[in-house]
């Protein structure tokens, strides 16, 4: 299997998805954020909510957009996110990939963007809140940063090779955030009928495996987007995951076909960069 999987990446064949569990394989530890509750730890550090969300990201956001102000919230997201950590040997080692042609990173930080850095022929695209972009979906930004096509795009231009789909936003290079209750609910009221999911992502993930590093599947959220990224994609794909899938996961893995490699993330990571 993992052969098999090694192939199918260099040859363009797999999508990788990458988690926050990624974060977990940088060469020297870092502070960003590697999980959503160590994030909603760093934004309740600076803002009180009731304890009854205190370990709820998503509700914990949202509490704080409305009693402080959606400022304060993209505030203390930029503040969590803002770091000098280079990318991982993982990051790196995708970015190398000259026939990669998608990417989903889904998670905030900014290490796919550093590693693409020294390449010119790639994009990215990424999801806005509907409380700071109303009507829009997601925004796009070349190899600069610099903001192109509206969000209706749904061509690419000639020379993107590999697009970075980030669904829930990131540091880089805008600061674009979904991270409340109310930036979910906007997305998945239409996310079934595949509205916020950029065409260009929708075309180019049509026959090809997806391959799940640092992702789970614990809660709604998490599944919603896998499942609606995924949808009308190849009936085969892979997720490394060496802890033990809850109940939820597990069904989840199963009515997508996603087969478990039961090995940790570091020496997956070590058999595909060598």
């Amino acid at each position: 299997m993992l052969e098999q999987i090694l192939s199918s990446l260099g040859e363009g064949r797999i999508i990788p998805y990458l988690g926050p569990g990624v974060l977990g394989l940088a060469d020297t530890p870092s502070d960003l954020p590697a999980s959503p509750l160590a994030l909603v730890g760093h934004l309740t550090a600076r803002a009180s909510v009731p304890h009854k969300i205190r370990n709820n990201l998503t509700a914990a956001a949202q509490f704080i957009e409305n009693f402080k102000h959606r400022k304060t919230v993209t505030a203390a997201m930029t503040e969590a996110f803002r770091s000098d950590a280079p990318p991982t040997a993982l990051h790196r080692y995708l970015a190398s990939l000259p026939g990669l042609p998608l990417l989903v990173h889904a998670w905030y930080d900014d290490l796919p963007q550093k590693a693409l850095a020294g390449r010119r022929d790639w994009g990215s695209v990424q999801g806005v809140s509907q409380a700071e972009h109303f009507g829009q979906w997601v925004h796009y930004f070349d190899a600069d940063g610099a903001k192109t096509a509206g969000s209706t795009a749904e061509t690419l231009p000639d020379d993107w090779q590999t697009l970075l789909y980030q669904p829930f936003g990131s540091i880089g290079p805008a600061g674009n955030f979904l991270v409340s209750d109310s930036d979910f609910v906007e997305v998945l009221t239409e996310i079934d009928i595949q509205t916020p999911i950029p065409q260009p992502v929708q075309e180019l993930r049509r026959g090809r495996n997806f391959l799940f590093l640092g992702c789970r599947f614990a809660n709604q959220l998490e599944r919603s987007f896998a499942g609606q990224i995924m949808k009308r994609s190849s009936d085969l794909h892979w997720a490394v995951l060496p802890e033990e899938p809850t109940r939820n996961e597990a069904r989840f893995m199963e009515r997508q076909n996603i087969r478990r490699l039961d090995m940790p993330l570091a020496d997956f990571m070590t058999a595909m960069v060598h």
